[in-house]
């Protein structure tokens, strides 16, 4: 069994005010959970038959949060897809040996990680044009989400190859292999298994940016329940209004937490493979723990 170093290991009455504590928190949560559900009684929110819209099939709003969902995974997975690829790429070249190929690819990835995801989404739907380039919304968005999850899953690889032991890499060239072997054959293995759970969660975060479609109208989640809410406020009023925006983000929460529960479980069972497990502690640098673009950066040999 291993000893903590980053934390004390809790005496009984640290456990006891913990429990306390936990206490508390569940009933404010409680407490206010009730306070919310009074109120939308009161309202008149949760009556059975305005609940009901959700499921009927001759509403059609189930069909419509079905193809909304739809195009809202097709860009997600475009995405990360192509965000995984890129970041790969980057991060191989912010670790290459030659001056001039780290200082464009970090330059680059400062840049994309600097800019807000919404300014790139804007730049490429609406600045594009000006110069002859014009974009669909669908390619727009996962322009902008390719271009901003790219460099932070650049910084992710990075991370994980400087993490993976350096004797493991002279041991590599010892065995006469060329740099492109040692990469794809000993560092990126290892590298992306320990990585796997951070990846997933960046992927996570992909996933609800999506919604940022809504700014330049393409039909995703987000913007098919605002589409439903002003349909049917024009017929009904607000009747169905809270009905509609809590079903988008039941479907937002359910995915993610598909995601998050991947993420666990891979995190766990790496956590429990000695061949993921660094054989000696590995500190990352610098710039990979505060997010900066600073420093020196390492180069693969």
């Amino acid at each position: 069994m291993t000893t903590p170093v980053l934390f004390d290991v809790p005496g009984p009455k640290a456990r006891r005010r913990i429990r306390i504590g936990t206490a508390v928190g569940v009933l404010v949560v409680v407490a206010i959970a009730v306070l919310v559900l009074v109120r939308l009684a009161g309202n008149g929110q949760l009556e059975a038959q305005r609940w009901a819209v959700l499921f009927d099939p001759a509403s059609q709003v189930p069909q419509a949060l079905g193809q909304a969902l739809l195009r809202t995974l097709q860009v997600a997975i475009v995405g990360m897809v192509l965000a995984t690829v890129l970041g790969l790429v980057l991060s191989v070249g912010r670790l290459s040996e030659h001056r001039w190929v780290r200082v464009v690819v970090t330059t680059s990835i400062e840049f994309f990680r600097a800019v807000p995801l919404l300014v790139l989404i804007f730049a490429l739907y609406f600045l594009l044009p000006k110069f002859g380039i014009r974009l669909s919304a669908f390619w727009a968005l996962v322009g902008g989400l390719v271009l901003y999850n790219a460099a932070v899953l650049a910084e992710i690889f990075r991370a994980g190859i400087l993490s993976v032991d350096r004797g493991q890499r002279e041991a590599a060239y010892g065995l006469g292999m060329r740099k492109t072997q040692v990469m794809t054959l000993v560092l990126l293995p290892q590298a992306v298994r320990r990585m796997l759970p951070v990846l997933i969660a960046q992927l996570v975060v992909l996933l609800k940016d999506t919604s940022l479609g809504f700014i330049i109208s393409f039909p995703e989640l987000l913007r098919g329940a605002r589409g439903l809410v002003e349909f049917f406020t024009l017929q009904f009023g607000n009747q169905y209004t809270f009905q509609l925006y809590v079903a988008a983000a039941v479907i937002y929460i359910a995915i993610n937490l598909v995601l998050s529960w991947l993420a666990q479980y891979v995190e766990r069972r790496t956590r429990g493979n000695a061949k993921t497990a660094a054989t000696t502690p590995t500190e990352l640098p610098a710039d990979v723990q505060m997010g900066g673009g600073g420093g020196v950066v390492p180069t693969v040999r």
